[in-house]
């Protein structure tokens, strides 16, 4: 009686899932609800980050668990209710960054291998929520994109730095890329010129002035060798060329300064309370460092900037828009990531 005996080869594999590429947009980041306990949870996470405040020693812990979180989240929170999307429970940050990734997909055309998503940096959805679920649907290569036109520490290399840190975790880690700032970039210029036009023809006044207004940040930062300013004085160099203006019709400021430092100068309030007393009446602000409007443009900028000039003689105060979703400024992204995406398309 013969015994037959089963041979038993090596496992067969099953075969690879087709190769996907993921486009990951990421903003700074939003609390999730407009209360103090939201903004505080919010506050938490960006203010204990060392990209944004190098110094975490024991005196900045302090500070910040038994002052600044106990003090500022309260008020942050009033600023927010002013400006909250409170149809959708959510800042306006927050559903901009949706709209630009659903009209960037919808831009892009169909690709079944090309997926785009958003994050953000600090509040939710996180960087790493989105990473792994683009991982989970396959993509093997992935392209971030940091939605500041300016580089600096604080915002670009940040998102690099989590992107990272969820990486590190993986086994199998996607092939990454990240765009490089834009903010020179012939398209990114042209977007915010037309954007400006366009604003400025729907105005009942004509504007003696134009203040490009970028977020700040502590000197001493700038003096170790972050480019943000100089990068901030090439995207108002270019946008005067662009529109044909002087220096003086075009001005750059720095807002949102926070603590006791140094920050980057001239600062945008103090400018605009200055202009207002020198007998300027009739001022524009635009915020070219945001993609997305958000709680510093439209409550520090279009509200208390706009409650500043007013105040020490100011007639008329217009606050511009970011580029946003516009079809302009998802111009702008899809051109950067067509061409960040070459050789994987």
């Amino acid at each position: 009686m013969s015994v037959i005996v089963p041979i038993h080869g090596p496992a067969i594999a099953p075969a690879p899932a087709p190769e996907r590429v993921g486009v990951l947009l990421v903003n700074l980041g939003t609390p999730d609800s407009c209360d103090t306990k939201g903004v505080r949870i919010y506050l938490r996470e960006f203010l204990s980050d060392p990209r944004v405040i190098e110094n975490q020693g024991l005196f900045w812990k302090l500070a910040l668990n038994g002052i600044i979180l106990n003090t500022r989240p309260a008020r942050k929170a009033k600023d927010y209710q002013k400006i909250w999307n409170h149809e959708a429970n959510e800042s306006p940050l927050k559903t901009i960054t949706r709209a630009q990734a659903e009209k960037l997909t919808a831009s892009l055309g169909d690709r079944g291998h090309l997926i785009v998503d958003w994050a953000m940096r600090y509040g939710n959805p996180s960087l790493r929520d989105r990473i792994e679920a683009l991982v989970a649907k396959g993509c093997t290569r992935l392209l971030v994109v940091p939605l500041y036109p300016q580089y600096s520490a604080a915002t670009s290399a940040t998102v690099c730095d989590q992107a990272f840190r969820v990486l590190r975790e993986l086994r199998a880690q996607p092939t990454l890329r990240v765009t490089p700032p834009y903010y020179r970039d012939p398209a990114y210029i042209d977007a915010l010129a037309t954007s400006i036009n366009a604003h400025l023809a729907t105005l009942s006044f004509e504007p003696e002035l134009i203040v490009a207004s970028f977020h700040g940040m502590p000197q001493a930062y700038i003096d170790k060798g972050d480019p943000y300013q100089a990068q901030c004085v090439a995207t108002v160099e270019a946008l005067r060329d662009r529109m044909g203006l002087a220096d003086d019709k075009l001005l750059l400021t720095f807002q949102s300064r926070f603590g006791f430092d140094q920050w980057l100068q001239p600062y945008t309030d103090k400018t605009i309370e200055a202009l207002a007393r020198k007998g300027v009446r009739k001022i524009a602000v635009v915020m070219p460092g945001f993609s997305a409007d958000c709680l510093e443009t439209l409550e520090e900028i279009a509200q208390e900037n706009a409650e500043i000039f007013m105040e020490h003689g100011g007639q008329e105060f217009t606050a511009i828009p970011c580029l946003n979703d516009s079809d302009a400024g998802i111009q702008v992204i899809r051109q950067l990531v067509l061409r960040e995406l070459q050789g994987w398309l």
